[in-house]
């Protein structure tokens, strides 16, 4: 039986133009688009001149399990699937990990197609070192999980000296830069917002500085946070 093929395709985080040949290559050639919100990528098939008729699969965190026979079906009847987030990578803090793996359990090929990560955007342009990094996407929500993750990263980053990269969002960014300092002291950290759009912003200070600035007003967009004890 030929199965068909799972694309992980990358998409822009913010200005459009930074999508790969390859993705559009591919968003434009495949007939079914598993996808975090369909009016997202129907923006994004637009702009790219992907007119031909497409079948949107809305896959998010809540319907997964739900949607992923569905999938499966489709490429075990020998249909390419090209799957997407609504920005960025797949699977990176975003939807992807558990139709991957199920997938690779089936024997379903699996292609990545590489692109925009706000990872590496904001790691690169950040000035901190880069051979080494460890990111921990979103920190847990319950402040207890919260606090004994960053204490044992305090401990790990003895052994092994990297760059952190955290994903934040506005709503959850104050209180989880006040559990930042409480283990870490009032260190200066890197705060990458609204990557490659038109307010894109970075800037470097003590966390104590971000507190007081986001006391006056919440922050808008996703947010990064980077940081480094190397002296």
């Amino acid at each position: 039986m030929n199965f068909g093929t799972l694309y992980i395709v990358s998409t822009p985080i913010g200005n459009l133009q930074d999508i790969t040949l390859r993705a559009i290559e591919v968003l434009k050639k495949e007939e079914y688009i598993a996808c975090e919100d369909t009016r997202i990528t129907s923006r994004l098939l637009k702009h790219i001149g992907a007119t031909d008729s497409k079948f949107l699969i809305s896959y998010y965190e809540q319907n997964e399990e739900v949607r992923i026979p569905n999938i499966l079906n489709i490429l075990k009847n020998g249909k390419n699937v090209a799957l997407v987030s609504d920005a960025g990578t797949p699977a990176v803090s975003d939807p992807g990990f558990r139709i991957v793996r199920e997938a690779v359990a089936e024997g379903i090929s699996i292609e990545a197609i590489p692109g925009p990560s706000a990872i590496l955007a904001a790691l690169v342009s950040s000035g901190l070192p880069t051979d080494k990094f460890l990111f921990l996407g979103f920190l847990p929500q319950k402040e207890g999980n919260r606090l004994k993750l960053l204490e044992n990263l305090k401990q790990n980053l003895k052994l092994i000296e990297s760059t952190v990269v955290i994903y934040e969002s506005p709503h959850k960014i104050l209180r989880n830069l006040k559990n930042l300092m409480s283990v870490f002291g009032n260190i200066e950290i890197v705060i990458a917002r609204e990557l490659t759009k038109v307010y894109e912003e970075k800037e470097t200070a003590t966390i104590e500085y971000f507190v007081k600035k986001y006391e006056k007003k919440t922050p808008k967009g996703e947010i990064t946070i980077l940081f480094s004890l190397k002296h």
